[in-house]
């Protein structure tokens, strides 16, 4: 794929989402703070994934660890 096709692609997902959302329609002002907010969303959630999604798999990898039995030794019977 050519760098001349790849731009044409990137326009018309561009034309594609204006007509999906309407933006088409909208004034020069109004489209910069949609798409800002539409901005701020997208990184807002990515972030919120990136912290808490590995917490959460790792504990259900826990959790289902324990739930078949294969469970860590508790440190003081290693002890004693």
């Amino acid at each position: 794929m050519d760098i001349k096709s790849m731009k044409n692609y990137i326009y018309w997902l561009y034309c594609q989402f204006e007509l999906i959302t309407c933006s088409y329609l909208m004034e020069p002002w109004e489209k910069v703070l949609f798409y800002s907010f539409n901005i701020i969303v997208l990184v807002m959630i990515a972030y919120t994934a990136y912290i808490f999604l590995f917490v959460r798999i790792s504990m259900a990898f826990q959790f289902f660890l324990h739930l078949f039995g294969n469970e860590h030794e508790n440190t003081v019977s290693v002890l004693k």
